[in-house]
């Protein structure tokens, strides 16, 4: 039966202490970039075309790339000219929210009615709530596992 940490040696202990210092140093400077800085948001990552090269391919080996491919489509469609917007708006909906969708992003119900009661009219912040979810999910979900993944080495040789 297990006694716990008390019935340990003082020794195995301190020694415990030491390599978990040891390995949380390596795991930071393994996410460490050329400036020095780490590499500890999304934004950062998505912002440098090594590092979002890097990060699709990690999304692409975890089936889950759609989400990037709608943050991008909705960054492009922001800047684009409002007599340009009604079309893409369409392609952006038919490719990722439509729920038969090539690309389907997970989006909650409402948000899916509230793109569809717009598409007749798009605005510049038409996909802003829906780019900002799928935004968020990258950032909670997907983000925290390419940093520990070997992807992560590949965006940080990028900086």
């Amino acid at each position: 039966m297990c006694k716990g940490l008390s019935s340990l040696p003082s020794s195995c202990l301190e020694k415990a202490k030491e390599m978990r210092v040891m390995f949380g140093h390596l795991a930071e400077t393994h996410h460490k970039q050329k400036d020095g800085k780490t590499l500890q948001d999304l934004e950062t990552l998505l912002n440098s075309k090594g590092g979002l090269q890097a990060f699709r391919g990690f999304l692409r080996s975890e089936f889950s790339e759609e989400n990037l491919e709608f943050w991008l489509a909705c960054q492009n469609y922001r800047v684009l000219p409002s007599n340009l917007q009604k079309t893409k708006a369409s392609g952006i909906y038919s490719q990722f929210i439509n729920p038969d969708a090539p690309q389907e992003v997970n989006l909650d119900a409402e948000t899916r009615e509230a793109l569809l009661s717009v598409m007749d009219s798009p605005c510049a912040d038409t996909f802003k709530t829906a780019q900002q979810t799928i935004y968020n999910l990258m950032a909670k979900d997907s983000f925290p596992r390419f940093r520990r993944s070997h992807h992560c080495v590949e965006a940080i040789r990028a900086f």
